[in-house]
């Protein structure tokens, strides 16, 4: 999930409450066109923690804010709406797609791209469910609006693990990519930390400072420097392929059942992020052409994952890793461009996946606190948190597992299971038997699937950890 871009607010005195709004959007980044004059760039995206309440009684009542009235100062394009969705959609997955094709089988690749296909429907049901109720603002109110405050809760805490998840999956990349770049230092003589790891540490000293701000409009640039990164990693990919010297005539199995679902973890983890698609949608200067946005965004991305899957999985066949970079060639220029692409971009992200975490800790301390211990509060756990990340992905080095884990765990539910469960909540007395009937199976699709997924990547993790130990 690359949940980064821009934005415009008319407004960028808020107060401190609507800071906190504000900030905790910054995780999805929503690009849109100048429609006031005086408006002046800054950088927001998702709401995760709410801004809005709807009441118990489920008639979708919300309490306004000033944070909702902001989006009646965006006016996003069809073009800049499907470059936002795609941006969104291109992250850590593109690293792990030739070691799903290879390990599922070429023929796995028709579960990727039905995964496209089922993620870009139920992103067109999460609108209908927007249209619906206009003051539906985010994927917790559509939530709460559908199964109460209960509801809320669950797809927030869903949603915080897939951050979390996806944090430490972005530092195991850290790590395994970073002892590939240095990997001609001298071996650090110490019994209890290699050089990849002590790198990783550095590297996380280095980015704890950008935890710490508030106003992360200052640091805007690392939002397109992570855009950027997964553009160049997939091209030096094709580079490798085209002038590379290899020969990508590797051979692809038909299809291994057994490995497919802890692929199907990987494949579903590269289309979740449909946690962001309110913002999209909410953004958009015409809401109703949002599906076209979401097939045409689905459709670029599934072409790029599915390219990339094969031309991977052709150029190292069995002995592709988890993640690609990890195959290049070390001589290469190319390959040592990919490496330092995939080594900054977690360095990009951390400052913003983490505001959602933080806000909620800082709008949970008393009103009559000063601002100054606030952030230092706000920052002090931030801290903490990315040292935790730290130290989960030293001790489970495994990429593959913790993603697959993440995908099977979290996102199928998040962008399958609720999106349909939401659907059916609230159009149940419109639906047709087949409609009906066809979100039924796809709920019962992901539960299935997202089973299997968790056992399956679970069982693997403990047996790598059991080796490791």
């Amino acid at each position: 999930m690359n949940c980064q871009v821009y934005c415009l607010e008319e407004n960028t005195s808020s107060t401190l409450c609507e800071s906190d709004t504000k900030t905790a959007r910054d995780a999805s980044g929503i690009v849109a066109t100048e429609n006031k004059k005086d408006a002046k760039e800054v950088i927001v995206g998702i709401n995760y923690g709410g801004g809005s309440s709807i009441n118990d009684h489920g008639n979708g009542d919300v309490h306004e804010t000033k944070d909702q009235q902001q989006y009646a100062n965006v006016d996003s394009s069809f073009l800049h709406s499907v470059l936002n969705m795609s941006g969104i959609l291109i992250g850590l997955g593109q690293l792990s797609t030739p070691y799903a094709v290879q390990n599922g089988g070429w023929a796995s690749a028709f579960l990727l791209i039905g995964f496209g296909i089922v993620c870009a429907y139920t992103s067109h049901l999460l609108a209908e469910c927007l249209k619906n109720n206009v003051k539906l603002r985010n994927y917790p109110d559509i939530a709460e609006y559908t199964f109460g405050k209960k509801g809320r809760l669950i797809a927030s805490i869903f949603m915080y693990m897939e951050i979390f998840m996806s944090l430490v999956s972005f530092t195991i990349s850290l790590h395994d990519n970073l002892g590939q770049v240095f990997l001609g230092v001298k071996p650090l003589d110490l019994s209890w930390i290699n050089t990849a790891q002590a790198l990783t540490v550095i590297a996380i000293i280095i980015a704890l400072p950008t935890v710490w701000l508030r106003d992360l409009s200052k640091i805007s640039f690392l939002s397109t420097a992570g855009i950027l990164m997964s553009l160049v990693i997939f091209v030096t990919v094709g580079c490798t392929a085209a002038f590379g010297g290899i020969k990508a005539n590797q051979s692809i199995p038909v299809l291994q059942l057994r490995n497919i679902p802890a692929v199907s973890g990987l494949y579903i983890f590269s289309f979740a992020s449909h946690v962001l698609f309110p913002d999209i949608y909410k953004s958009m200067k015409d809401p109703s052409q949002f599906t076209k946005v979401s097939i045409a965004s689905f459709g670029l991305v599934t072409i790029f994952y599915t390219a990339l899957g094969f031309m991977g999985a052709k150029l190292f066949g069995s002995g592709v890793s988890s993640q690609i970079t990890l195959s290049m060639p070390r001589h290469l220029i190319i390959t040592k461009i990919a490496l330092w692409a995939v080594v900054l971009t977690p360095l990009t992200k951390y400052a913003f996946e983490l505001v959602p975490v933080a806000s909620v800790v800082e709008r949970k301390l008393p009103s009559s606190m000063s601002v100054k211990m606030k952030m230092f509060i706000r920052g002090t756990v931030g801290s903490l948190l990315l040292i935790f990340v730290l130290i989960l992905a030293l001790t489970v080095p495994y990429f593959e597992n913790v993603l697959g884990l993440t995908g099977s765990l979290v996102s199928i539910s998040v962008s399958i299971i609720y999106p349909c469960a939401f659907y059916i909540k609230i159009f149940r007395p419109r639906l047709s038997k087949i409609a009906l009937a066809f979100n039924v199976v796809l709920i019962i699709f992901g539960l299935v699937l997202g089973i299997m997924g968790t056992v399956s990547s679970s069982k693997s993790l403990v047996q790598n950890l059991g080796k490791q130990w």
